[in-house]
């Protein structure tokens, strides 16, 4: 079962802020009142000592869930990458960082945007939600754009009837790996020797408000080529940098792929 995380921390800090809320509106006032009318009030007692174990818990809780809200929400949110479809760029046990809002605020959970801000470019390597469920998170690159003629056959990408270069820069068994050239952005792909899956291949116009979208690891890569458009309401935001590597709970965490993503 996947477990909504940004609904569960939504809850709990709508829970803990209404918890404390309710605590300063009417608890308070009531335990002000009886130890004012009591012989306790004469000795300095605080009333806030009686308060329920409940208030104490959401009065600590709620400050740090807030935060941690705010930040995942609207500026960072970190994401583990667990497929090779994005090698050589990606490694199964990458965490990434994924800037939540060069695309547009967006409210959580609910993902509508409030601000907007910017749009994915060409190139981006851009997190979104899978568009069959709306709920799992997938990250590939951003190859077309609203209104873009997009074209893939005999592995080779053709954006507006022009062909996106390519070169070769070193065979990697069973694989060999390309650098792509998509105009503002310079980055590798791997080519899968041997391997060639015409149900991958077509042509496709991507409509107003949508993005098409492929895997750095160009035969390993579930993508637009088969299931076809990203809506921009599923769009979450643009993966930025790697800050650590771990791939199981049985490896070492690793330092040494820290960087920027191209």
């Amino acid at each position: 079962m996947n477990l909504d995380f940004p609904l569960i921390l939504l809850s709990l800090t709508v829970v803990t802020g209404l918890v404390w809320l309710f605590d300063i509106l009417v608890l308070k006032p009531r335990r002000l009142g009886r130890s004012a009318a009591s012989d306790s009030a004469e000795a300095g007692s605080d009333p806030d000592n009686a308060r329920p174990y409940l208030v104490e818990l959401s009065q600590s809780f709620f400050p740090i869930l807030a935060v941690v809200l705010v930040l995942r929400s609207f500026l960072v949110e970190p994401f583990q990458i667990p497929s090779g479809s994005m090698l050589p760029t990606l490694e199964v046990g990458d965490f990434i960082l994924v800037n939540k809002f060069s695309y547009g605020l967006r409210l959580p959970v609910a993902g509508t945007k409030v601000v907007d801000i910017g749009d994915p470019e060409r190139g981006d390597v851009m997190v979104f939600k899978f568009p069959s469920d709306g709920q799992t998170n997938y990250i590939k690159r951003v190859i077309g754009l609203p209104g873009d003629q997009i074209r893939y056959r005999d592995k080779t990408l053709y954006i507006n009837g022009e062909e996106v270069e390519t070169r070769f820069v070193a065979a990697l068994p069973p694989v060999e790996l390309y650098q792509e050239d998509l105009g503002e952005t310079e980055h590798q792909i791997f080519l899968t020797s041997g391997k060639r899956d015409p149900r991958a291949e077509g042509e496709w116009l991507v409509p107003e408000g949508h993005y098409f979208v492929m895997g750095d690891n160009r035969d390993n890569s579930n993508d637009s080529r088969y299931w076809g458009f990203v809506p921009e309401e599923l769009v979450v935001g643009e993966a930025f940098a790697i800050w650590m590597h771990w791939e199981s709970l049985t490896s070492i965490p690793s330092f040494d792929r820290i960087g920027g993503i191209e």
